[in-house]
């Protein structure tokens, strides 16, 4: 007898005539639940989960977190594998992947090139990179497909021809798509985007990787991941009034700061998870990207029963029950480090500017604005994102609306509204959320990324003009949102954000503070109150997803030769043999490089598809630590300065191989990895920093290049950047095995250093083979 609740759901989902959902899934019997209502036949296997625990728990004989449970449970040998939390590599088998339409196209050329028919495991495209947020919603997204027409073909057949779903543009961001579809407790998903640990908002591993990864998982074969370190963080407490779950990570964030939390999961355990709602843990895991982790997760609990439920899935809350004791940590497990934040003492955060990890209280930071000489008035206040989407952060964001409307005011700052999917713009549409935001002075984007990472056609103010905008987004670098390097970029909550905007200054605190109404008379905005989910089925709105075909054999992927936006591509070249001697230093890094500005986004992701034009942004943010500018290095063959892009392509040219020099957590940020494919494009053969972020040191190695560290910190001021290097013992390049490095300055003098890596068998035979990819298809030739 199917619950009164999924008969509900699934008459309002037929009966309107939008989206068809599968019913059949939940008829069948529990041992068969499906991943999703988009897939029937693929489910989930529980059975299998519960078998690698148990055989991985007998061997290590000790309790077990959460993280341990759901990466051991999904080893592809748990009897033989060898586990050391961060020393040793896993062989993982990934239940599923997703890709955002900027890094699906790469990842889609990539499994093109390999040869495959079809995708291993169940995989979606999303399309919600590349709407750029100009005047509105509907004319955004007209405009979006008009102009991505090619892109959005090549995706749509390429996912058809190989197996992979697709989400057209408008479907909403793929992190939010995730969450309503396919995450669920115990699942390892991994994304082509930083920000996939959202996932871990339902209780799954949801994990972040470069494209070479996606077409690992996507070929059938084990995905290698150092074995995590767990950090603990215990709530305890509950939340109230202004304080929100953005505020948990906010908190978090200024403890552990940007590189806090690589190479290990934060799992969030204790008495106050249950305060917090399941879309409300999908942010703290979201922006848990921020603090370098690997992934972030909450324990099954009753609010992810609950959202499963709301969405359609009680069939998965119900399987969930019966596995539970696999769902949640073991009593008496121990953590690496152990973080403890009471809820009922903490305050609302606001981080930045130009760092996610500068954390102020929002009743300081006023005064703190004053103090550092930023502007304390806001320009523009923006809600929304995969970070601050749902329905509960739009209801939110409306009560404090509601009460300033009510006062006859409107917001002093711009303001703009970002529904994370069709899903939750349809229900706030209905439920007169949207309308509220809008009388506020609100302007509705389209269901995409938009200005979160760059994709905002800005006009209120001059590129260079000294501002300050407000977001609850989860990235504020230097010029990330609208390539003003003079932006202050704030993060905090949208219903700090809504606060903020109607005030127009980062000196009010809406705790504390009074506005004045339209009638002289003074008020207090009362803390926001909003229910997490909607009291009706939420409305799914327009059908916007493309089932890929039984048979995809006979669909043509279209690539023309001359096309700007796409070019298939050609394998890198293959190790010599030989030592990498004398190359030349194309920039040492001053300070923080992120992918944003190795590879910028915004107006460059019309060119994620096609290599060789994406490559004239290769490292154009970063800063030269010769002369302190931006994209302005110096040439050694010809001593002329000129852009890193064209300096590069000097030194391919003359067969000149060259390196990078970078500082700390060099690569943080986005999972993009045409940081590293650009750099090997162009020529480059070794990026030696202090510090690499995860994902870019693993997608720099799945593209043939050494990512390299200094054995000691202090040896980076030995490297100048008219220096010569030699990387020398590759012959006998061995894990754990230090490398040597000759600096041989200009005037004729040398010194010797030793360098760092953290590639194990495989990995080395990656670069030997010149890319993960080719180091692929040279198997497939034994075997076949």
């Amino acid at each position: 007898k199917v619950p009164v609740l999924m008969l509900s759901f699934f008459q309002h989902a037929l009966n309107s005539g939008i989206r068809r959902y599968h019913v059949a899934p939940v008829l069948c019997q529990r041992a068969k639940v499906a991943m999703s209502h988009f897939e029937p036949n693929e489910h989930i296997n529980y059975e299998k989960l519960e078998k690698n625990i148990s055989i991985v728990r007998k061997r290590l004989d000790r309790p077990l977190t959460l993280s341990e449970k759901i990466v051991y449970g999904h080893l592809d040998d748990p009897a033989k594998q060898e586990i050391e939390r961060g020393k040793t590599y896993l062989r993982l088998r990934p239940d599923r992947v997703a890709m955002q339409d900027a890094t699906a196209q790469m990842a889609m050329l990539q499994f093109i090139s390999s040869g495959l028919p079809k995708v291993a495991v169940p995989s979606t495209i999303h399309c919600d990179h590349l709407i750029e947020a100009q005047s509105g919603g509907e004319k955004d997204l007209r405009r979006a497909k008009d102009i991505n027409q090619e892109v959005y073909n090549f995706l749509a057949t390429a996912g058809a021809k190989y197996g992979v779903g697709f989400w057209k543009p408008g479907s909403g961001i793929i992190h939010q798509i995730i969450l309503e579809n396919y995450s669920y407790p115990g699942v390892m998903l991994i994304g082509t985007d930083s920000h996939t640990p959202n996932g871990g908002g339902l209780g799954g591993i949801c994990i972040g990787v470069g494209g070479a990864d996606a077409v690992d998982v996507m070929a059938g074969i084990p995905w290698e991941l150092k074995c995590p370190k767990v950090i603990g963080v215990k709530l305890t407490g509950k939340l109230s009034g202004w304080s929100s779950p953005k505020d948990v990570i906010l908190k978090v964030a200024g403890i552990l700061t940007v590189k806090g939390g690589t190479g290990a999961i934060i799992e969030y355990h204790g008495p106050g998870v249950d305060s917090i709602s399941c879309t409300g843990m999908a942010t703290i895991c979201n922006m848990g990207a921020e603090i370098g982790a690997t992934t972030s997760v909450f324990p099954y609990n009753a609010r992810m029963k609950k959202y499963l439920g709301k969405t359609g899935r009680a069939d998965i809350a119900a399987l969930a029950d019966e596995f539970q004791q696999h769902l949640v940590p073991d009593s008496g497990c121990q953590y690496d480090q152990v973080i403890e934040i009471n809820l009922s003492e903490l305050k609302p955060h606001i981080n930045g500017p130009f760092t996610p990890d500068l954390a102020h209280p929002v009743s300081d930071i006023g005064a703190v604005a004053e103090k550092e000489g930023w502007p304390v008035d806001i320009r523009v206040g923006l809600i929304g994102s995969c970070t601050n989407s749902s329905y509960e952060d739009m209801g939110r964001s409306a009560a404090v609306a509601k009460q300033a409307l009510a006062r006859g005011l409107k917001c002093k700052s711009k303001f703009t509204i970002t529904p994370g999917s069709e899903q939750i713009r349809a229900t706030i549409e209905r439920d007169g959320y949207a309308q509220i935001l809008r009388d506020v002075g609100g302007l509705v984007l389209a269901n995409a990324c938009g200005p979160c990472i760059g994709q905002w056609d800005r006009k209120d103010i001059k590129k260079g003009e000294k501002n300050t905008i407000v977001t609850s987004y989860n990235r504020n670098f230097t010029g990330r949102n609208d390539a003003n390097p003079e932006t202050h970029a704030f993060v905090t909550s949208p219903e700090i954000v809504t606060a903020l905007s109607i005030a127009g200054t980062l000196k009010f605190n809406p705790e504390t503070d009074y506005l004045t109404g339209a009638d002289g008379k003074k008020f207090k905005l009362e803390a926001p109150d909003a229910d997490e989910l909607p009291k009706l089925e939420f409305d799914p709105g327009q059908d916007t997803y493309q089932y890929p075909p039984k048979d995809g054999s006979g669909q043509h992927v279209d690539v023309s030769p001359t096309s700007q936006r796409l070019q298939l591509l050609e394998p890198f070249d293959k190790w010599d043999g030989k030592d990498l001697e004398d190359m030349l230093i194309l920039i040492k890094v001053k300070g923080k490089c992120t992918t944003d500005h190795i590879s910028a986004a915004g107006p460059w992701l019309k060119f994620r598809g096609h290599l060789d034009n994406i490559s004239n942004n290769l490292l154009i943010g970063a800063i030269n630590i010769e002369n302190g500018k931006a994209n302005s290095v110096r040439n050694a063959l010809t001593q002329e300065f000129g852009p890193v892009p064209d300096t590069a392509r000097y030194y391919k040219k003359m067969g000149v191989k060259w390196a990078v020099i970078g500082d700390e957590n060099y690569g943080e940020g986005s999972s993009r990895e045409h940081a590293a494919l650009e750099p090997r494009h162009l020529g480059g053969r070794v990026i030696i920093t202090k510090s690499f972020a995860r994902i870019h040191e693993t997608n720099l190695k799945k593209q043939g290049l050494l990512p390299l560290t200094f054995a000691d910190p202090a040896d980076y001021n030995k490297i100048h950047p008219v220096d010569k290097l030699s990387i020398v013992g590759l012959a006998d390049f061995a894990p754990g095995k230090p490398l040597k490095c000759i600096i041989k300055h200009p005037n004729g003098s040398q010194e010797t250093i030793m360098l760092n890596h953290t590639f194990n068998e495989s990995q080395i035979e990656w670069f030997q083979a010149g890319s993960a990819l080719n180091r692929m298809k040279e198997l497939q030739q034994k075997s076949s």
